[in-house]
């Protein structure tokens, strides 16, 4: 599916730096089509500045997002709050080094401790502790709090909406990953 964009078709009521460049394209290049770039764009652009709030509500724990988004799913995985390295690597973004150092540091901070497995002793487990899983609720219920207000521009209609579009293009993005 192709649409097409030009210079008189950019939205004068929310001008943003996408349309400037959707605009300077088509005074360039009239042939090209930025219309997905437009989407595109803003996601990429929603994405840093998402970022960076999130590494605000971060900052006063001396966490990295990579370490609450471990600690986050040790704790949502129930008690125990227990799991193995490679499945802790499976939900983040980071070589198996990384997540060694990682966890090196979280352990350090005592918010997690490290186990073996109880149906393989071979095996071991990482393992929130009380100090982490007091942690992780705490910076967990700011972080909430910051998604709901990166929203709040929306109706809740809208945020459905969305919600949807988003979920729709992520699996379709993610189901031609391989």
């Amino acid at each position: 599916m192709t649409f097409s964009v030009r210079a008189k078709e950019v939205s004068k009521d929310l001008p943003d730096r996408i349309d400037a460049l959707q605009q300077d394209w088509a005074a360039e290049n009239p042939d090209f089509d930025t219309y997905a770039m437009g989407i595109v764009g803003r996601i990429m652009i929603l994405g840093c500045l998402l970022d960076q709030r999130v590494s605000e509500v971060l900052k006063p724990y001396q966490l990295q997002y990579s370490e609450f988004d471990v600690l986050a799913t040790l704790r949502r995985a129930g008690s125990p709050y227990e799991l193995t390295p490679k499945i802790l690597l499976s939900t983040v973004v980071l070589t198996s080094g990384a997540m060694t150092a990682l966890l090196d540091r979280l352990t350090k901070r005592g918010l997690t401790r490290r186990g073996n497995s109880p149906t393989d002793g071979r095996k071991r487990t990482v393992i929130l502790t009380e100090k982490g899983k007091k942690l992780v609720d705490e910076v967990a219920e700011l972080r909430f709090k910051e998604a709901s207000q990166a929203i709040s521009c929306f109706s809740q209609k809208e945020s459905f909406a969305l919600s949807n579009q988003l979920r729709k293009m992520s699996k379709w993005l993610e189901d031609r990953r391989d």
